[in-house]
């Protein structure tokens, strides 16, 4: 039996392969356009909008793995994310197989605390209420005993080649260009990240843990969150960059989303860069001690040395 990514093609797809491949398990990847990660993955093409495709994407799987990503649009989210959800539903069902959402942290809404798994779906935000509408999908299936699934929530990403990252566009984007980080809104407030390899590890290996099932879980993240100036320092430490920051006030978000509409449509969320926003994985560390995670330090390190990688 293999173990099937729909939505193939991310970073955290990549990195949940990867590590699937370490495992000794038989990987196949599902897209419109599905490259290999491993040498021998399966690549099947489907549109995840079909529920005939995805019923034959999942047929033989032991485990599906949802990490599709949309464009990042409301009305597409609206329209695409809930069918999505119920093909994948229906598909595991159907054959069987197990399933693993990965999710964000949208639906919790604005929290005035620490994230942890027990924290209230309480959406502050147009796309925070699509994600809602699709957890309340899944875990109705699980909580009839219909569906064996779990999901896999993560921070903010910071890692190598995560280009949806906002610090990678806004902060090691520029430092390599000996230019001017920025930072939305206030330097001031804690904010976790969670390093994009250790939640593609992490993720598979909930996949593979019988007792994860039923249940959410926060993937392995620092607990040593940073504040944005404490981030901005080190990073600049550490790339040997020191530009001063350029912190960018919500009229200028604002006007620049006027001209620019993946700003535009991230300005509901700007809620994230007004207060801390602190995410705990205690529960995960509990159960899986022995879990090797990557600290702010040696995260950034690497991400730094992977600049120079793709350099040479």
């Amino acid at each position: 039996m293999v173990q099937t990514i729909l939505g193939a093609g991310g970073v955290i797809s990549t990195h949940t392969a990867k590590e699937l491949q370490r495992m000794g398990k038989q990987v196949r990847l599902v897209s419109r356009h599905p490259k290999k990660v491993n040498d021998n993955d399966e690549l099947v093409v489907a549109d995840l909008l079909d529920p005939r495709m995805v019923s034959e994407a999942v047929k033989g799987s032991e485990v599906v793995y949802l990490t599709a990503g949309l464009k990042y649009n409301i009305q597409l989210w609206k329209e695409q994310w809930p069918v999505i959800m119920k093909n994948t539903i229906e598909a595991c069902k159907t054959h069987n197989a197990k399933l693993v959402f990965f999710d964000n942290v949208y639906a919790y809404g604005s929290v005035n605390g620490i994230m942890t798994e027990s924290t209230v779906i309480h959406p502050s935000s147009k796309k925070g209420e699509v994600r809602a509408t699709i957890i309340e999908m899944l875990m109705t299936e699980v909580k009839a005993g219909k569906l064996k699934a779990l999901v896999a929530r993560a921070a903010d990403f910071y890692g190598p080649d995560t280009p949806l990252s906002f610090v990678q566009v806004m902060v090691f984007d520029n430092l390599v260009k000996n230019k001017s980080p920025q930072w939305m809104i206030s330097d001031r407030f804690k904010h976790s990240f969670t390093y994009t390899p250790d939640a593609g590890r992490a993720t598979a290996l909930l996949g593979n843990t019988d007792d994860a099932y039923g249940q959410t879980w926060h993937l392995p993240t620092d607990a040593h969150t940073l504040t944005g100036k404490e981030f901005l320092a080190m990073s600049k430490r550490i790339f040997n960059v020191q530009k001063s920051t350029m912190i960018l006030p919500k009229w200028m978000i604002r006007l620049l989303g006027v001209f620019m509409p993946v700003i535009r449509e991230s300005m509901e969320m700007l809620y994230q860069s007004e207060q801390d926003y602190v995410f705990d994985s205690t529960k995960f560390f509990a159960r899986f001690p022995e879990f090797k995670y990557t600290r702010y330090e040696e995260g950034i390190k690497n991400i730094s040395e992977s600049y120079i990688s793709f350099k040479g």
